[in-house]
């Protein structure tokens, strides 16, 4: 939870060299337009004190501002302390009223850089100054109304400084969490990506290591059995040439996948698993039109590990985005090529979203396919009329 920053605060950042012109002169605006009020009747002594008085006060206003030069740095450098020039212009306001602008400034400043009993006590002290100067030059106000008068403003100068000090503490802390947020979603990213190599290469090790255990058996039997007529020798070495064919294919979607550990190792799953995963959802209760168009299991293995995944996460996101909706499952087998479509008509009318989801299941999903050369379409449709995923799966026909 963020709280009022009280003894600890964050030095903020020095302003642009156009910012502190401005301040400095509106400093000397507010000055030179309380000497004109104030100069018209007074004896020239006070005249010439007032004109010093406020000379020395907007000379010392940018001192408010004023990084020390070991410590400039452009546009990141860190502000120096504005504690001692407010003090020192809280003592010329008991002078003057001329320097009244500049000590206002100084006290608000305070207020919103330092912490707040600092800033009370920086306050007291200007509340102090002005007291002096009602003692010995008489406002229009009874000197009770004008102390209140000031207590009452020195006490606003306090109060928004140090809200405009928290308000900007927690605008810091939002952007410090939108980065953290970026930086977390990154690993999520990366995590999602290895951990669907890894997943890639476990389903790879059986389907590759049923495949070339074939070839070993057919190029044993050859082995041991050299004097074959000549139509079996030929049928086995088109077997071998087959397999190889398609061993190096895999082997060529899963080059640069790395095997995390050697655990328990489970069959890549099929079109059987993928029939499975949509009676698994109509048993959870969703309205699901599933079409199969062609024959899956003539694709390569990792094609239907891939098929399978598909309708997997359209499935997941259907359930998790878009509740009480009726879903479209189709998956078409043509030459060359496996497409999935997993459509759904949004969350249905009193129905919410359960969960909100963090992007990693498509961006293992495109890592899949990427592999596979194919490509991962995922939006809203038009109208806001639900969501459709398509997945686009090439393999040598």
């Amino acid at each position: 939870m963020n709280s009022y920053p009280t003894e600890k605060c964050s030095p903020p950042r020095a302003p642009s060299r156009g910012v502190l012109t401005g301040a400095v002169l509106a400093v000397g605006a507010l000055t030179a337009l309380m000497l004109w009020g104030a100069l018209p009747g007074e004896p020239g002594p006070r005249v010439v004190l007032d004109v010093v008085v406020g000379l020395v006060a907007v000379a010392l206003s940018p001192l408010l501002w004023w990084t020390p030069r070991g410590r400039r740095g452009g546009a990141g450098a860190a502000l120096g302390d504005p504690v001692v020039p407010a003090l020192v212009l809280a003592a010329l306001a008991a002078l003057s009223p001329a320097a009244t602008p500049a000590s206002t400034v100084a006290t608000l400043e305070v207020a919103r850089r330092r912490p707040l009993r600092v800033a009370v006590l920086v306050a007291a002290a200007g509340f102090a100054g002005h007291a002096v100067q009602a003692l010995w030059r008489p406002t229009g106000l009874p000197l009770g109304w004008w102390l209140l008068c000031d207590a009452a403003v020195h006490a606003a100068l306090v109060g928004w400084g140090a809200f405009a000090q928290a308000r900007a503490q927690v605008v810091a802390d939002l952007r410090e969490r939108a980065r953290r947020a970026e930086r977390e979603q990154e690993l999520r990213v990366r995590e999602a990506r290895a951990a669907e190599r890894t997943r890639i290469a476990r389903e790879m090790h059986d389907t590759l290591a049923h495949r070339l255990s074939l070839l070993a058996t057919v190029a044993g039997a050859l082995e041991f059995r050299p004097d074959s007529p000549p139509e079996e020798v030929a049928r086995a070495a088109g077997l071998v040439r087959e397999g190889v064919s398609a061993a190096l294919e895999e082997l060529r979607d899963v080059v640069g996948v790395l095997r995390a550990e050697p655990d328990a190792l489970r069959p890549a799953p099929g079109p059987a698993d993928v029939a499975r995963l949509v009676d698994e959802s109509r048993l959870a209760g969703v309205a699901v039109d599933w079409e199969l168009d062609g024959d899956l299991t003539a694709v390569p293995a990792t094609v239907q590990a891939a098929t399978f995944r598909a309708v997997q996460e359209g499935l997941t996101n259907a359930r998790r985005h878009a509740p009480g909706s009726a879903v479209r499952v189709a998956v078409v087998v043509v030459p060359g090529e496996v497409r999935v479509d997993v459509s759904d008509d949004g969350p249905a009318p009193g129905h919410l979203p359960s969960l909100q989801g963090t992007g990693t299941g498509l961006v293992g999903l495109r890592e899949r396919a990427g592999l596979l050369r194919g490509e991962v379409l995922a939006g809203p449709l038009p109208e806001g009329a639900g969501f459709r995923l398509t997945v686009s799966l090439p393999w040598g026909s």
